[in-house]
């Protein structure tokens, strides 16, 4: 099942990335299931979407994870933008750019579009417990901007 494409440095480049983002466990089952036939779509989807364009330098993987978001959406490919939701957030992508960006893609792609994508995200959101993440991480910049005024105060 190994050829000389799956040995290329594109293969291994996008394989760590793929791995990073997607999740070992996802890509190693993605890569088990293949068989003669289906490894032909593993080496290109590993070597040109994350071996060349992943890899990049022109912008970061959090701006990739919203681009695909995006695009996904317009696509109206909701089991890929269950996997993306995962990686985006795996690239720093938080709840609330998540959000926008699917809203933003819902005025350019259409109403049901955007549907599937919330309500997709939404689920992944949910099982990944990003909510209640945000929901604490916006508790503790409260409390610091809160800290931060009443020492101001003092210093009056």
């Amino acid at each position: 099942m190994t050829t000389k494409k799956a040995t290329s440095k594109l293969f291994k480049d996008g394989l760590a990335v793929r791995r990073e983002v997607l999740g070992a466990d996802y890509v190693d089952g993605s890569l088990a299931k293949a068989n003669g036939f289906t490894m032909a779509f593993q080496n290109i989807t590993t070597e040109m979407c994350w071996g060349y364009a992943w890899t990049r330098e022109g912008l970061s993987r959090k701006t990739r994870s919203m681009l695909n978001l995006a695009m996904l959406t317009a696509l109206n490919r909701p089991a890929e933008i269950k996997l993306h939701v995962k990686g985006a957030l795996a690239n720093g992508v938080t709840v609330e750019e998540i959000k926008e960006v699917l809203l933003h893609a819902t005025v350019y792609c259409g109403i049901p579009a955007g549907l599937d994508a919330f309500k997709v995200a939404n689920v992944v959101l949910e099982e990944e417990g990003a909510f209640e993440k945000a929901a604490a991480k916006n508790a503790v910049a409260k409390k610091a901007v809160a800290k931060k005024a009443a020492a101001k105060k003092v210093a009056k």
